[in-house]
């Protein structure tokens, strides 16, 4: 099946304003907040061995999507709203192992430093095993971060409080102090490093099994079925499908 079948799919499927199309960061948002997780399975969380990835899923999934996402970016909140959740659910069904690269790229662009603050909140998340929860309701209270940077330290620690567990000496500290600075800037480093763009590919961006996913599909991921009808034909054919063409 190539993918101008699997597009057909999507496209029969009543999306309304999930298929709305955005090529990056600050390109335009649909204002639909994201699913919230609650009872997100115990998956195995960890920290790769490359430092700057956070994992979440089964070690053995033949499936592998990786996630570069900035905290402050409004399309990465429309891509959690939509193809994001197609991914989550076949992570939580044990069929997909799911990759996080984070940037923050846009405290440098708009100022402040939500970003950072963010992106060290979640490896925070990831020492109690609440990487998953936390980083549902981080996007999910994104609101109007994008511009005001709004991720300072007592929201962050506010929005922990929606996740059973995670407050803690050891997690406040963490937050408040930068405890993960080197991480936050280790992974920006690694999102640079990513395509063919100097600065790294937007946010967010999406690879699998390693192949960054074009331009030419981005746009057809905000949408819940294509995305689960990719992954679908990816599990049959990990690698075959990167020759496929729109």
């Amino acid at each position: 099946m190539q993918f101008r079948t699997v597009r057909r799919l999507a496209a029969a499927v009543a999306c309304g304003a999930l298929a709305v199309a955005t090529a990056g960061c600050g390109q335009g948002t649909f204002a639909k907040p994201p699913a919230t997780y609650a009872g997100i399975p115990d998956l195995p969380e960890a920290l790769a061995a490359d430092g700057t990835t956070i994992t979440v899923g089964d070690p053995l999934a033949k499936t592998v999507v990786r996630l570069y996402e900035d905290p402050r970016c409004p399309v990465v909140l429309d891509f959690e709203a939509t193809g994001a959740r197609a991914i989550l659910a076949q992570t939580f069904r044990r069929q997909v192992k799911t990759e996080y690269t984070f940037a923050s790229f846009k405290d440098v662009r708009l100022g402040g430093d939500g970003s950072k603050r963010a992106v060290n909140a979640l490896r925070a998340a990831l020492d109690g095993q609440k990487f998953a929860e936390y980083h549902a309701v981080l996007i999910g209270n994104q609101t109007t971060v994008e511009e005001s940077g709004g991720f300072t330290t007592e929201r962050l620690l506010a929005l922990a409080e929606q996740v059973p567990g995670l407050r803690g000496e050891a997690f406040d500290t963490a937050v408040s102090t930068m405890k993960y600075q080197d991480f936050v800037t280790a992974s920006q480093a690694a999102y640079q490093r990513t395509g063919d763009d100097p600065m790294g590919p937007g946010t967010p961006a999406v690879a699998i099994n390693s192949k960054l996913v074009t331009e030419d599909f981005r746009d057809s991921l905000f949408e819940v079925q294509f995305t689960e009808d990719l992954l679908n034909i990816v599990r049959r054919d990990p690698f075959g499908w990167q020759n496929h063409h729109a």
